[in-house]
C-alpha cells in the first residue's frame, strides 16, 4: 500500500512539473507575442505611410490627367476655334524650319567634304603656262612640232588657242621609219589650209588616214596589237590637233576605233585583227554617215512642199542631200542661200544647188531679215548637237535662228547623232575655235584697209568660227532616229552606251 501511495506521489509531481514547464512555456510564447506586436505596429506605420503617399501620388495623377484632358479640351477646342488658313500657315511655318534645318546640315556636310577640282582640256588653257609647258613636253616626246604662241589675241579669248597661217609647221617633221606618217601629214596639211571643211569630210578623211596607218602597221615582237596600234595612234592626233582642233565628229570616230581596238583577241593574228578594223571603219562610214544621211533626206523631205521658200545657211553636205531629193521627187520649191563673211563658203554651196537644178537666190547675212518675210522654212546642219540642246554651228546660225523666230518660221536642224556630244556649253566664249584674223582684211578686189592692223598695239581682230543657237529657237532636230527635240541628246546617248555595252557583253 505504501508503496503504491509513493508512486502516485512521484507521478503526480512529475504531472505538476511538467505543467510547470508548460506553464513557462506558454508564459515564454506570450511574452514573444507581446515583442512581435511592437515590430508589427512599426511595419504598420509604415505600410499606411506608403499607402497615404500611394494615394496622395494617385490624386496628383488624377489631379495630373485632369488637368492634360483640360489643356487637351482647351487645344481642342481653341483648334476648332482656329481657321483653316491659320491651320495651313503653321503647318507652312513647320515646314519652312524642317527644310531650313535640312539646308543647314547640306551646308555644312558640304563644307566639310572636299570638293574635286574642276577638270579643264588642254585645248582651253592656252593662257596656263604650267599646262603649256606639260604639252610642249609631250609633244617634244612625240616629234611633233608646235605651232607658235600668238602674241595679239581679244582678252576675252585668252584661253583658246588661235591659229594662223604658218609655213613652218610641216619643216621639221621627220619622214622616219618612226614618225609621223605622210597620209596624216598631207591630211593636217590640209585641214590647215581649209582644203577640207565640214563635220563630214573631215570625219570621213580622217578614217581613210587612219585606215592608211593601220594597213602599214606591223606588230613589234614581244608585243600586243591592240595596245601597241593605239599607242602609235595617238601621236598623229596629236599632230592633226595642231594643224587644226579636233571636231566632234573626229573625236567620236577616234573613240569608236580605239574601242574595237582595245577589244580586239590577243590570239588574233596581225591579218584578222587589221581586216575585223578594215570593217569597222566601213560599217563607221556606211550606217553612221551615209546611211543616216539617207533617213535624214527621207524625213526631212515630208517637211518640204510645194511653194516653199527655203532659207539655208553656209554650207551643208547633208543640207544639200536633202534638197536634191526633195527636187528629185518632183516638189517645187525655192531656195535663199545665205552667206556670211570672211570664207563665203554658201557660194559654192550655191554652185552646186544651181548645178542641181534647184531655183537659188544668194544674199548676204546682213540682208536676212529682208529675204525672212518670204520663208516659209528654215534649214541648216550642224556641227555639233549638245548635251544641254543647244546647237554648234557656223558663226552667224544663232542669227538666222534668232530671225526666223520673230518671223514666227519654223527651224528645222539636220544632224547626225554621231555628231551628239556629251559637252555642255551655253555661250560661244568658254569654248569655240579661233580662225586667222588676217581673213578678215582680205575683202576681195577692193584694197585692203586694215592690211597693216599689227602695227597697232591697240587694235585686235576676233575671227570666230562657231556660234551656239539655244534650243528655244529650234523647232525640231532631224536625225536618222526620227524627228526629236534638242533636249533629247542624254537619252540618244545613253541609249547608243547601252547598244555598246550589250555588244560588248
Amino acid at each position: 500500500m505504501y508503496l503504491s501511495l509513493q508512486k502516485k506521489l512521484q507521478s503526480g509531481e512529475n504531472m505538476a512539473a511538467h505543467n510547470d514547464g508548460v506553464t513557462a512555456s506558454i508564459g515564454a510564447c506570450k511574452e514573444t507575442d507581446k515583442k512581435i506586436p511592437s515590430k508589427s505596429k512599426g511595419d504598420n506605420e509604415k505600410i499606411q505611410a506608403v499607402k497615404e503617399s500611394g494615394g496622395k501620388h494617385t490624386q496628383k495623377q488624377k489631379k495630373g490627367d485632369s488637368k492634360t484632358d483640360k489643356m487637351e479640351k482647351q487645344s481642342s477646342d481653341s483648334s476648332q476655334q482656329k481657321s483653316k488658313s491659320e491651320l495651313r500657315r503653321e503647318r507652312r511655318e513647320k515646314q519652312e524650319e524642317q527644310r531650313a534645318i535640312k539646308a543647314n546640315k547640306k551646308a555644312e556636310s558640304e563644307k566639310t567634304t572636299k570638293k574635286e577640282p574642276v577638270r579643264v582640256p588642254p585645248t582651253m588653257k592656252a593662257d596656263d603656262a604650267e599646262m603649256q609647258k606639260r604639252v610642249a613636253k609631250k609633244l617634244e616626246k612625240q616629234q611633233i612640232p608646235q605651232r607658235t604662241v600668238v602674241q595679239r589675241k581679244v582678252r576675252l579669248f585668252n584661253h583658246l588657242h588661235q591659229y594662223e597661217r604658218e609655213l613652218s609647221l610641216t619643216q621639221s617633221v621627220p619622214f622616219s621609219c618612226g614618225g609621223i606618217h605622210p597620209a596624216i601629214i598631207k591630211l593636217g596639211v590640209q585641214y590647215a589650209d581649209r582644203i577640207i571643211t565640214g563635220s563630214n569630210a573631215r570625219c570621213i578623211a580622217l578614217m581613210l588616214a587612219l585606215k592608211k596607218i593601220i594597213e602599214d602597221y606591223t606588230t613589234p615582237p614581244q608585243k600586243e596589237l591592240s595596245r601597241d596600234l593605239e599607242a602609235k595612234i595617238k601621236p598623229h592626233i596629236s599632230f592633226l590637233s595642231q594643224c587644226r582642233p579636233m571636231s566632234v565628229s573626229m573625236g567620236n570616230a577616234i573613240k569608236y576605233l580605239k574601242w574595237h581596238i582595245s577589244h580586239i583577241p590577243r590570239e588574233m593574228s596581225d591579218s584578222e585583227a587589221k581586216q575585223q578594223l578594215y570593217d569597222c571603219i566601213e560599217n563607221f562610214f556606211n550606217e553612221k554617215i551615209m546611211l543616216a544621211a539617207k533617213a535624214i533626206s527621207l524625213l526631212a523631205c515630208e517637211k518640204i512642199a510645194d511653194g516653199d521658200v527655203i532659207v539655208v545657211y553656209s554650207c551643208s553636205s547633208l543640207i544639200r542631200k536633202v534638197l536634191s531629193d526633195a527636187l528629185a521627187q518632183g516638189k517645187s520649191f525655192r531656195v535663199i542661200v545665205v552667206d556670211g563673211r570672211p570664207r563665203l563658203e554658201a557660194k559654192e554651196f550655191l554652185r552646186r544647188l544651181v548645178k542641181d537644178g534647184i531655183k537659188c537666190s544668194y544674199v548676204l547675212i546682213n540682208a536676212a531679215s529682208y529675204v525672212m518675210q518670204e520663208a516659209t522654212k528654215v534649214l541648216f546642219g550642224a556641227h555639233a548637237l549638245l548635251a544641254n540642246g543647244y546647237v554648234l554651228s557656223r558663226v552667224g546660225s544663232s542669227l538666222i535662228a534668232l530671225i526666223a523666230k520673230s518671223y514666227n518660221v519654223p527651224v528645222l536642224v539636220c544632224c547626225e547623232t554621231y555628231k551628239f556630244c556629251e559637252r555642255v556649253q551655253t555661250d560661244s566664249f568658254v569654248f569655240n575655235e579661233l580662225d586667222d584674223p588676217d581673213y578678215l582684211v582680205d575683202i576681195g578686189s577692193k584694197p585692203a584697209y586694215l592690211c597693216d592692223w599689227r602695227d597697232y598695239s591697240s587694235l585686235t581682230l576676233l575671227n570666230l568660227i562657231f556660234d551656239v543657237t539655244p534650243p528655244e529657237l529650234i523647232s525640231v532636230v532631224i536625225t536618222e532616229l526620227g524627228l526629236v527635240p534638242c533636249t533629247s541628246v542624254p537619252v540618244v546617248l545613253r541609249m547608243q552606251q547601252s547598244i555598246i555595252s550589250e555588244g560588248q557583253s
